[in-house]
């Protein structure tokens, strides 16, 4: 047996190539949109890629199943699902037969109706199995979130029910050795408590996983249905977008080199200036209007809290970085690139130039001293509120925070803070794209004013 994992840690993300050396055949289960990695890999190891497993219609992120299928791969999802394109159906219980290797589909319905999960044999014989794919019905300290189709008619309560049921009668039924291999870690918005690991095994999941504890079937809806957190506003667009068919994703292809003049009448037309450096060049100058996620976080994630994905996008980036921004955007379905700016070091001596206002601790308690009205915004999500807040801030996590732009004055002084000061600019930048006049950031964070002795 051939067994790679590929962790996708800007999103979170595991993806699977899993192959036989006696027969060349392999299948890749949930991969990522920029699908060369398994191309170039399955050709090194003497592998074809037969088949693309789908453990159910991702959310958080766009498949590479149309990628995988025009290099000849056959597109499979689990008993339910309706695509756009040819798909096969994989029901509960069907064994696929790689050779030695045989992958046997169990049916895990709880985070979406289709989900499927993945149980691997290295050899026919063999007393237990070398382990288990589960997308998002089980993570690694976790299941999947059973919240995200109430836009279409299936209750939280259902759905959790559908999982109670996996759980009990696909997952615990498994030898306690079973190796678990989820489709997402830690960070991910598919799940609340997601462990760092990614890996486990049954048996440690049932002493240490809160939703594998014995417990009653209302008690089980109660645990997982509570404190989720706020799903991205991407989500639906990606969780449509992986039923059609659409373009390919050409991962090597540079988008085009914009002069100014162009960049500018693009923007004037409706795209986003969307400017990819690291906030501290970005506050040192930037074209006006333009928004800040820097390529160096989850830049993917981010860029879909506060873009939508229609609008042209105009890529200003550290020079040799463009076709990376390009590709991670892809990987959230956000396609609409329409170039790079050429030349950006110097292109932003512009007069169009504007600079960022970022504050330190000090300067913002001298600030809500001397100005009654000005509003303090935490961006940061629910959970990380626990670790403490700015006394009199009001909570919009990023994710929101365009949807409710809509609620402020655009005259009051307003800062916003995050937890170490990296999603504070993308949120102070969007706020200032919507017209707000006096947005700063606070430099560091929460972090730095829990730290600091203010005067």
């Amino acid at each position: 047996m051939i067994f790679k994992q590929y962790v996708l840690g800007c999103l979170s993300q595991l993806s699977y190539l899993v192959g036989d050396q006696t027969t060349g055949r392999a299948v890749v289960v949930d991969p990522h949109r920029d699908v060369s990695v398994y191309l170039a890999d399955a050709q090194q190891a003497g592998l074809r890629i037969e088949r693309v497993i789908e453990t159910h219609f991702h959310a958080d992120f766009l498949s590479g199943h149309l990628e995988l299928a025009a290099q000849g791969a056959t597109i499979c999802y689990g008993e339910g699902a309706q695509a756009d394109f040819d798909i096969e159906v994989l029901a509960d219980g069907q064994r696929l037969d790689l050779g030695e290797v045989q992958l046997e589909i169990r049916a895990t319905p709880g985070h979406t109706p289709e989900s499927i999960s993945v149980v691997i044999h290295a050899h026919p014989a063999d007393a237990e199995p070398y382990g288990v794919l589960t997308g998002d019905a089980l993570f690694i300290g976790d299941v999947g979130r059973p919240d995200l189709l109430g836009s279409v008619g299936l209750s939280a309560d259902v759905m959790a029910r559908q999982l109670y049921r996996s759980v009990s009668e696909k997952f615990l039924t498994l030898p306690d050795r079973t190796r678990v291999f989820p489709a997402h870690g830690a960070g991910s918005a598919c799940g609340k408590n997601l462990s760092t690991s990614n890996s486990s095994t049954i048996g440690e999941q049932r002493m240490t996983n809160y939703a594998l504890a014995p417990m009653t079937e209302d008690q089980f809806v109660a645990v997982v249905t509570e404190g989720q957190p706020v799903t991205p506003p991407y989500f639906s667009f990606d969780a449509r977008r992986n039923r059609e068919l659409r373009p390919l994703l050409d991962d090597h292809q540079l988008p085009p080199a914009l002069p100014l003049s162009t960049a500018l009448s693009l923007r004037e037309r409706g795209a986003v200036v969307l400017d990819t450096r690291e906030p501290a060049d970005f506050a040192a100058g930037h074209l006006r209007s333009s928004v800040n996620v820097g390529l160096g976080g989850r830049f993917a994630e981010w860029a879909g809290d506060v873009l939508r994905p229609d609008p042209a996008i105009v890529l200003v980036c550290e020079p040799g970085r463009e076709l990376e921004a390009k590709v991670r955007l892809g990987r959230i379905g956000f396609d609409n690139v329409a170039g790079y700016l050429e030349e950006p070091m110097r292109t932003l001596n512009h007069p169009q130039l504007e600079r960022s206002s970022r504050l330190t601790a000090d300067e913002l308690a001298v600030r809500r001293a001397e100005l009654g009205d000005l509003i303090v915004v935490d961006v940061r999500s629910r959970g990380e509120l626990e670790r403490g807040v700015i006394d009199g801030s009001m909570h919009i996590p990023l994710a929101r925070l365009l949807d409710r732009a809509g609620e402020f004055d655009r005259l009051t002084p307003t800062v916003v803070y995050c937890a170490s000061g990296y999603r504070s600019m993308i949120a102070a930048s969007l706020l200032s794209l919507v017209g707000l006049t006096d947005v700063s950031d606070l430099l560091g964070g929460y972090q730095a004013w829990a730290g600091a002795t203010r005067i």
